[in-house]
């Protein structure tokens, strides 16, 4: 009875396990962390959706069971803000389902459409959800580089696709795409999502789309669904969420949307595992989705300054990183004097130095090497604090490579 569990088996080490370790040593041991290393919203939720809920939760019916695919008002609100936001009509009875946020939507889909040893392209880096539900699903995954640099290139990425499929015994299943990106904050266009769908249609190969920052943008146009191309709808689902959106990451309200025969996979799925959840929130949600839009810009204004003062700030430390187009997070190439160290070296370096945590890029795959993620989830004062302790670390660069470095190899 020793050996390991199937599924847990085949999943990688957490590579997060050992900074959140040192946080807690840390912490424990009274020094202030600055914690940019988790996407956790820190503001409050607005007023009128936290009422609804309270109103709601008053009334004894509404404790009852849930509806597992969502009450009919909340399915209705989906299909409404799609309508608005990107003028794509969905049908809320067969195209629209709720779940309890975006990442459960993708899991259980993953269980939904995924047989043993079915090949999904996924991409690298990549929020750990995207490749882990179909490993866990019983997949085999085939990463595909997303960056350039650390820049989106559409054009390198349709040649890996091609690459993929050709190579690929069996014929992938699914894709899977995400934009804004999590963890890079890349961007994509329409022309991308167009070309995306005609190799989607012509291999015969589902597009399962995270568009779980569609209102976290700062620069240009808001970004695209990719179910407003022509057809998509015949091979794509997408996923959304109201954590970022609406500052409710506790609240674990998403929506999967699209193809029909999807949607029904995972509303079947879903039956099986869940009532839904709370009424109560789901009726605050669909107040969010059906109320005023001024609490969103509010909510991205606070992001876009915090994203100007960490990139200004931290430039006259000594760091440059590119200012994010969209998401609550900065992909931050690790300072030329630390790259040695590598994306977990240096973020346990600047833990311990700087008191300040941040993601290592491996942590979202083999190609997040040399970058670390950083989330906009601490107020501006912090982020010049955290800022000062870089500077410092910066200043010291050459004894803290040495020490760090020899430190490496003893523990070897």
């Amino acid at each position: 009875m020793s050996e390991e569990f199937y599924r847990i088996k085949r999943l990688p080490p957490y590579v997060f396990a050992e900074v959140n370790r040192l946080k807690a040593e840390y912490r424990a041991q009274g020094m202030d962390i600055i914690d940019f290393g988790m996407g956790n919203p820190d503001m409050d939720t607005p007023a009128h959706i936290v009422e609804k809920m309270i109103e709601t939760v008053r009334r004894p019916r509404t404790h009852r069971y849930s509806a597992s695919k969502g009450i009919p008002g909340l399915r209705r609100a989906q299909a409404g803000y799609y309508e608005r936001r990107f003028g794509v009509k969905l049908d809320p009875a067969t195209e629209v389902i709720a779940t309890l946020g975006s990442k459960e939507g993708l899991a259980n889909l993953a269980m939904a459409i995924t047989a043993p040893g079915d090949v999904m392209l996924v991409p690298n880096p990549s929020y750990p959800i995207h490749p882990y539900g179909f490993m866990i699903a019983g997949g085999t995954l085939r990463h595909i580089q997303t960056l350039e640099n650390g820049v989106f290139n559409p054009e390198a990425y349709m040649r890996a696709l091609d690459r993929a499929v050709a190579h690929s015994v069996p014929k992938p299943v699914a894709l899977v795409v995400s934009f804004p990106s999590n963890p890079t904050a890349q961007l994509a266009d329409l022309d991308f999502y167009k070309e995306l769908i005609r190799f989607a249609r012509r291999h015969e190969v589902w597009v399962l789309s995270d568009l779980a920052y569609a209102e976290i943008y700062f620069d240009g146009n808001p970004p695209p669904s990719v179910l407003q191309v022509e057809g998509a709808k015949e091979i794509a689902v997408e996923f959304t969420s109201l954590s970022k959106t609406y500052a409710m990451p506790g609240w674990r309200m998403g929506f999967a949307v699209g193809n029909h025969r999807l949607i029904g996979a995972l509303t079947r799925i879903k039956s099986y595992l869940d009532y839904g959840a709370f009424t109560p929130v789901q009726v605050a949600a669909a107040a969010a989705l059906n109320g005023p839009d001024d609490c969103i810009d509010e909510i991205r204004d606070i992001y876009r300054r915090r994203r100007d003062v960490l990139v200004d700030s931290m430039s006259r430390a000594g760091w440059d990183i590119p200012p994010p187009p969209a998401t609550m997070f900065a992909w931050a190439p690790i300072p030329p004097v630390f790259e040695k160290l590598g994306s977990m070296g240096f973020s346990k370096m600047l833990l311990t130095e700087a008191e300040v945590a941040v993601a290592p890029g491996i942590g979202f795959g083999e190609y997040g090497e040399g970058y670390v993620r950083i989330g906009l989830v601490e107020n501006e004062q912090r982020i010049r604090q955290a800022a000062r302790g870089v500077k410092r670390v910066l200043s010291n660069a050459e004894a803290l490579l040495s020490k760090y470095e020899a430190e490496a190899a003893a523990a070897v």
